[in-house]
């Protein structure tokens, strides 16, 4: 694939910032081109940003996907999720080498037109806002805990400084919103890489809580109760426990809306380049999301929580090794939500001001006001697993499955590939895959409420 670089006399990294446009050569059908931005983000800091795009606080939740499904279906589901990933992510590069474009939105645009650029901006836009809001709850629930810890405080009495509401809000001005305001998302690479970093200490932490001896006492203790509840879903709900967590896997891999800005920001860009970036991220994360689901279920068993730290707290919340995990997390999760919130930003340039080179007025004014609805989504939100379910069963799937495929089905020209040749096939029932499984998952969820016995709307 020939990558051509053409150079105008306009600022290349404003256009990027936010906003990708066709090269006026296509309109002439001539040679290819992506942008006339010179990518210098490098292999190893690509990664990261892709890795940190991936990893997210839906770790925290597929220890208890694992004691729903146990560990064989489990792994036999995280599979084929991260297998299915890296193709549908094969599917999108493939795309855009050959129309010349780097953004989701105007593949969509390409393929149908005004409707499929709607959709692409709007499933983005919805799956990142729920990534978001989990990436905040966590901060909501867990750093008033942590602050009180550290503390020392038994009994809070209203104290403002261990109020979740304020403290969401702190460290969405405080740290959130200046990483959001960088103009490229290849600044943020650092910020990625220590992030990943507290979650290798979050991963090697959960395999040393279980392999020695320090809550030996309390793990016999939830043991002895777990036999019963393990029995008691496998009898009578195992199916509708199915319900929360294939769209947990999927949401866990979730990184599409990230890969394209990525791959723009790439350093000696090429499809195989980006692929290896894809791979990579995807094969990592595949590991440390077994490894951790694996641990931290066979420390607790049925008595694994939605959301893993805070079933870590109720053993001692006061010991250090789990004091120190929860912190880890806390740094991880903050430091993923600028990443996300760059793609969103980009979808509504898209949608709203399509031709519109970059202006720092309405690039601050996207970002506080994207952060200013995730604050109120998070402050008012049910709970984690209910974010994960919803978000999960129905912009996933489309990110995931539906729209590459279908993208891809469009874009490439019969000349090249007829409709009924092998990728093609492939293709469409790569698609079908991604209806049945919104369809599946979301009747499941629907199942799950109206029978009462719905997690979603359980306290955390």
């Amino acid at each position: 694939m020939n990558v051509l670089y053409s150079h105008r006399s306009e600022d290349p990294e404003a256009n990027l910032a936010e906003s990708q446009e066709f090269l006026s050569s296509m309109e002439d059908k001539k040679a290819t081109g992506f942008t006339d931005f010179e990518g210098k983000t490098s292999f190893g800091m690509s990664v990261f940003n892709l890795g940190n795009a991936i990893m997210g606080s839906g770790i925290l939740g597929l220890s208890y996907a694992m004691a729903n499904t146990g560990v064989v279906l489990f792994l036999v589901l995280l599979t084929v999720v991260a297998v299915l990933s890296s193709y549908s992510i094969h599917l999108l590069l493939k795309s855009s080498g050959i129309v010349g474009i780097r953004a989701y939105e105007q593949l969509g645009q390409r393929a149908f037109g005004t409707p499929g650029k709607m959709a692409a901006g709007i499933a983005i836009t919805l799956q990142n806002i729920g990534a978001m809001s989990s990436y905040l709850y966590i901060v909501k629930y867990e750093f008033p805990l942590v602050i009180q810890a550290f503390l020392g405080v038994d009994n809070p009495s209203g104290e403002w400084y261990l109020n979740g509401n304020y403290l969401v809000i702190m460290v969405s001005i405080s740290v959130i919103l200046p990483l959001a305001l960088m103009k490229q998302l290849g600044y943020l690479g650092y910020t990625s890489g220590f992030s990943l970093t507290c979650m290798v200490f979050f991963l090697i932490s959960v395999c040393t809580l279980i392999t020695g001896n320090h809550l030996l006492c309390v793990m016999c203790a939830s043991r002895v109760g777990a036999g019963a509840t393990v029995s008691m879903v496998t009898s009578q709900s195992i199916v509708f426990q199915t319900a929360y967590t294939i769209p947990i896997l999927a949401f866990a891999f979730v990184c599409h809306p990230e890969v394209l800005p990525i791959y723009t920001e790439l350093k000696n860009p090429t499809k195989q380049r980006m692929q290896h970036v894809s791979n990579i991220s995807i094969v990592v994360m595949y590991t440390m999301y077994f490894l951790a689901a694996l641990f931290g279920y066979l420390t607790f068993y049925g008595e694994v929580e939605s959301e893993l730290l805070h079933t870590y707290s109720r053993l001692d919340p006061y010991d250090t090794l789990i004091l120190c995990v929860r912190l880890a997390v806390l740094t991880a999760v903050t430091l993923t939500v600028p990443i996300v919130l760059f793609p969103v930003r980009r979808a509504i340039q898209q949608l709203f001001f399509p031709n519109k080179t970059f202006y720092w007025p309405r690039h601050i004014a996207i970002a506080v006001t994207l952060l200013t609805l995730i604050n109120m989504l998070v402050i008012f939100a049910p709970n984690i697993l209910g974010i994960f379910g919803i978000i999960g069963a129905t912009s996933a799937p489309c990110l995931i499955f539906i729209f590459p495929a279908v993208f891809y089905i469009r874009i490439v020209p019969e000349e090249e590939e007829p409709m009924r040749s092998t990728p093609k096939i492939l293709a469409a029932c790569f698609a079908g895959i991604g209806f049945l499984f919104m369809v599946m998952s979301l009747s499941f969820i629907l199942i799950d409420w109206t029978s009462g016995s719905s997690k979603a709307s359980s306290g955390h």
